[in-house]
């Protein structure tokens, strides 16, 4: 199976722009209702997302992103889980395993649900939450984790935290998790740059605020030509049935580094 790369977000009091989002080329088009919302349109986005969804032509598959746990609105947007077009549910504010329990029980079996880590307490509670078997996958949540922690996203200061979140991640089976969103809108380069800091440190995709992210989010967390030619190069001297010890590119090549040529190979080339 194919993993998302890009997770686009779209207001949920926005529905002309729910069928842009899903032309835009992300790979999952995730429909906001939590920040993205004020507090006084919560009921009416809602309202408008049910009716949208309710009628979304067949494949239509989206993820929701609901509102906290703790908030008043949480119950009512979890109803939609019930529709169709509702492929997941993104929880936002995930701080404990009894959270993501509670909320899977209202999901059906076949519906993932993204745990959205983005406080401190989150962070600190990363085992458990993704030790429950609950989560399909784990997001980071940079903006709002650096507003709670008094900390800056810059050089690298939450290279720990997301490294964290990686090997939780790995530790639980679970894929590699989705990074946090870039400010930057149609600032090419500062994608890519966070993009390729954001797969260095294991992640396997990110959230996305705007459609002009997404082309450089798809490509940047595939391998290069260079890490693809070089790939091929460790198989085909694999299957040449060299004896011993086998060099590529003048460096010996042993079982880890052939599994991650395997690897390599295995993913799409766009």
């Amino acid at each position: 199976m194919i993993l998302p790369r890009s997770y686009l977000f779209v207001p949920g009091d926005r529905p002309e722009r729910f069928l842009k989002a899903l032309a835009s080329g992300a790979h999952q088009v995730v429909i906001d209702l939590e920040d993205a919302v004020n507090p006084d349109a919560k009921e009416v986005a809602r309202a408008a997302l049910r009716d949208w969804l309710a009628d979304a032509a067949p494949g239509t598959r989206v993820c929701v992103r609901v509102n906290g746990a703790q908030t008043e609105w949480h119950d009512d947007d979890l109803a939609l889980a019930a529709l169709p077009a509702v492929q997941s549910v993104m929880l936002p504010k995930t701080e404990s395993a009894s959270m993501v329990r509670a909320v899977k029980a209202r999901l059906s079996a076949c519906q993932p649900l993204l745990a959205l880590v983005e406080s401190v307490s989150g962070v600190l509670a990363l085992r458990e939450i993704v030790q429950s078997g609950m989560v399909a996958r784990v997001a980071f949540g940079s903006v709002d984790f650096c507003t709670d922690a008094g900390m800056q996203d810059l050089d690298g200061a939450l290279d720990a935290v997301r490294t964290a979140i990686v090997l939780e991640s790995r530790y639980a089976g679970l894929p590699a998790p989705i990074d946090g969103v870039s400010t930057a809108i149609a600032e090419v380069d500062s994608i890519l740059s966070d993009v390729t800091r954001a797969r260095a440190l294991g992640f396997g995709a990110k959230l996305c605020i705007h459609p002009k992210q997404v082309p450089s989010v798809n490509a940047g967390f595939l391998p290069s030509t260079i890490e693809r030619t070089w790939a091929k190069r460790v198989v085909e001297a694999i299957a040449a049935g060299a004896h011993g010890a086998i060099a590529v590119d003048g460096k010996l090549i042993d079982k880890p580094l052939i599994d991650q040529a395997r690897t390599i190979l295995a993913q799409p080339e766009a």
